[in-house]
Order: structure tokens, then sequence, then C-alpha cells
């Protein structure tokens, strides 16, 4: 996951560093696609839902209208359920992550006040898919051999709840890759700067490292003095 920048150079030296490093830029790669992908089920019903409709915008095919939004639906839950699968941990990181200064000027201020919302979002995504799993249960529990007759119906009803939240992911979500990224690369930066500070600091606390002075260059040998002459001549 992030680190903050406290964190960073002791996370470093961890060996589970770059393992955690390549997952965390896993749920952001996941969480990318999922947002896409909300997007791209929106963008491909408002292409053809005029098409169903009356000058009015009142549904004039409503065969053709109910199973183009049934569609648009069940695509939009899939993704959904990934935002469920990697939201938490990454939102969780952006926010051990992210400084006061980012919340109130810097690239991803909007980005940061656009995910005040998400939480509700998740929370409530999260009770339906349990709310799903529990009928599912009870179907298999109660109706054995029979579940395929009410499953696509329940299934129906779920996507169509599930609706609601995958339009709040449509913008919150994208706010949320944004933000993960930024503060991921941030600390890519920072890292090697606070691991290079690590290892001197290392180096400088090794045992033998304190008071010893630098190695003095052994001193040059006194010159001889010249010997003494004694005079030929006796007093």
């Amino acid at each position: 996951m992030i680190t903050s920048p406290a964190s960073s150079a002791s996370a470093e030296n961890q060996p589970s560093a770059v393992t955690d490093h390549l997952e965390w830029r896993r749920h952001i790669s996941a969480l990318a696609s999922a947002a896409a992908g909300i997007n791209h089920a929106s963008n491909a019903w408002d292409a053809v839902s005029d098409s169903f409709c009356d000058m009015d915008g009142w549904p004039v095919d409503e065969t053709g209208y109910a199973d183009g939004k049934v569609k648009r639906d069940a695509e939009a839950w899939k993704h959904v359920e990934v935002f469920l699968d990697h939201g938490p941990e990454v939102l969780a990181g952006v926010r051990a992550a992210a400084g006061g200064s980012d919340y109130v000027e810097g690239p991803i201020s909007e980005d940061l006040y656009r995910l005040r919302g998400i939480d509700t979002t998740l929370e409530r995504a999260g009770q339906l898919r349990h709310e799903w799993d529990q009928i599912m249960a009870l179907m298999d529990a109660s109706l054995p051999g029979s579940r395929k007759l009410y499953e696509e119906r329940a299934e129906e009803h779920r996507n169509s709840d599930g609706w609601h939240y995958a339009h709040e992911l449509s913008y919150q979500g994208p706010a949320l890759v944004r933000t993960a990224e930024y503060l991921a690369t941030r600390a890519d930066a920072e890292r090697p700067s606070q691991t290079e500070r690590a290892r001197v600091a290392l180096t400088r606390s090794a045992p033998g490292s304190r008071g010893v002075p630098p190695t003095a260059s052994p001193a040059a040998p006194a010159p001889t003095p010249p010997a003494t002459s004694r005079s030929r001549w006796r007093s």
C-alpha cells in the first residue's frame, strides 16, 4: 500500500516491500478498469436509449427500453463488485498518505473532495451484495433444483438497485484512482532519498563507528642532526 513519508524508508528495508508495491499497483489498475467499465456501460446506454423513446422522452418500445436498462445495470454491477473488492484498501491507503496540505491545495485537492461520499457508496453497495448472497443461500436451501427459475429475476432486481451506486462511482471512482496514482508516484519519488538517509544513519550507528578518528598518515622521521665536529687543535 502507499506509505507515508515517515514510513517509506523503513518499508523499503522490509522483504515484502516490492511485493506490497506490486499488489498496490494491481489494486489501482483494477479500479481504473472498473471505473472505465461503468462509464462505458452508461455511455453505451445513453447512445441508444433515445431510439426507444418519443420526442418527449417516453418509451415507445417498452420491451427494448427495459431490456437495454437490464443490460446496462448488469454490466455496471460487475464493476461495482470490483470496487467492493479493491476500493476499501485503496481508500484507506490514500487517506493515510495524503497530508493536510493535499486537501487544501495541489493537484489532488479536488479529487479528495470528491471522495467525501464514497464511504457511503461502498457501504451500501456492500450491503446489497450481502443481501444478494443471503437470498441465494435461501434459494439453495428452500428451492433445491429450482434456483435458476428465480435467480434471473432476483439478479435483475439487485442490478437495478445497484445502478444508483454504479452512477455514484462513475465520478467517485476515477477520483480515487487519480488520487491513488498521484500519491503512489510521489511515494516512489521520495523513497530513494529516504533510503539513502536511512543508509547513512545505519552506517553511523554501526558498532565501532563512533569516536574513531580518521587514520593518520605516519609521521615523517625527524632529520638526523649533523655530527659535532671536533677541532684538530688542542688547547
